[in-house]
């Protein structure tokens, strides 16, 4: 099949979505599939506001459009609700094309910790996005209760997979500081709430991997930190082996997917008892959750990092991507008729946005 995949998030930017639909168009090759990645290369972009590492696509209608027709996809999947996803859905909704999305990030908890926009107002946004697909794929039974109680309907599960080839356990002196040595890897941004990581007691060393728009000022507040910078690839794998728990203070993420590579490297997880921590880590197992995030950091301390192996290597990118081409449905045109609307879609014509 062809398959095109609408995504706002890209290189060269660090996060779970990006390394999610990376993987997953990766293996969709190996399945046979022609995949096309609609992203903001290649488009006019503006910086997002509060992250400046960011690009968002700008008034990308008429370069979706022309990228629809020239690709001719079978399956039309909406990764983000950001310009190009808004673009792609305006595209399918004018020509009645049925489409997929799924839903990676808690986007109305993200804006209220910047600005105070009311929870119902962001998710009545979210359900008029994500109610217009045919299936919106979420990834734990977590996100999906939750997004359940708030009125959305048409929801089905798609699970993250982890490389346990790059993520599997290492030597431990890689790293030569003070032992026990707690890790945070991701976003230092507040939403991702890393001053409670910072903030917890602990007799050993924090290591903040990552980079973000809270980097400079949580350097000057915590000094006895050791914040590292992005790391990427094998030397990502080797710091996360390195520690010995990793430490998860988002209380907004659907998932956590440095999570299920802390598990894959053998280092059990500390977390807060919350969506998305709650369906990946088994507490007294390959971690421990607890709303103190230091008795639960000490906790995990005490977990054995081989049933952590042992879990994450169940979260193959194979599994899940085969679980995410199950949910895939035809663009075709669900109201009109297959031919017409099919036809109109990809006439020249079909270039100016529709509400």
């Amino acid at each position: 099949m062809r398959i095109m995949i609408v995504s706002d998030a890209w290189f060269p930017q660090t996060n779970g979505v990006v390394t999610t639909l990376s993987h997953t168009a990766t293996w969709l090759g190996r399945f046979g599939h022609e995949v096309s990645l609609m992203t903001p290369q290649g488009c006019r972009t503006v910086t997002c506001p509060t992250y400046p590492e960011i690009r968002l696509a700008l008034r990308p209608h008429a370069v979706f459009a022309r990228r629809f027709r020239e690709f001719r996809p079978q399956i039309l999947h909406i990764a983000t609700e950001g310009p190009l996803g808004l673009a792609a859905r305006r595209y399918a909704r004018r020509h009645a094309l049925s489409f997929t999305t799924s839903y990676h990030t808690q986007f109305p908890q993200y804006l209220r910790s910047r600005c105070p926009i009311p929870l119902a107002v962001s998710y009545a946004a979210l359900r008029w996005f994500h109610g217009a697909g045919t299936r919106c794929m979420v990834s734990t039974t977590g996100v999906q209760a939750e997004l359940t109680a708030r009125g959305f309907r048409n929801l089905v599960r798609w699970r993250r997979g982890v490389d346990t080839a790059l993520f599997r356990p290492r030597d431990k002196g890689f790293l030569s500081l003070p032992r026990p040595l707690a890790l945070y890897v991701g976003r230092v941004a507040v939403e991702k709430n890393v001053e409670s990581f910072l903030r917890m007691p602990w007799q050993g060393t924090k290591l903040v991997v990552g980079d973000g728009p809270e980097r400079a000022r949580l350097m000057r507040a915590y000094p006895q930190a050791v914040f590292a910078g992005f790391r990427f690839g094998e030397d990502l794998a080797a710091h996360m082996a390195a520690a010995d728990v990793m430490v998860f203070p988002s209380r907004t993420d659907t998932f956590g997917l440095v999570n299920l590579e802390a598990m894959a490297c053998g280092v059990p997880v500390a977390a807060y008892p919350v969506t998305g921590p709650i369906d990946v880590v088994e507490d007294g197992r390959t971690g421990a959750l607890d709303w103190d995030l230091a008795r639960a950091a000490q906790r995990a301390l005490t977990l054995d990092g081989a049933v952590c192996r042992e879990q994450a290597l169940r979260s193959g990118w194979e599994l899940c991507t085969r679980e995410f081409e199950a949910q895939l449905v035809p663009c075709h045109a669900a109201r009109q008729g297959e031919r017409g609307g099919w036809r109109g879609a990809l006439s020249p014509a079909a270039t100016r946005p529709t509400p």
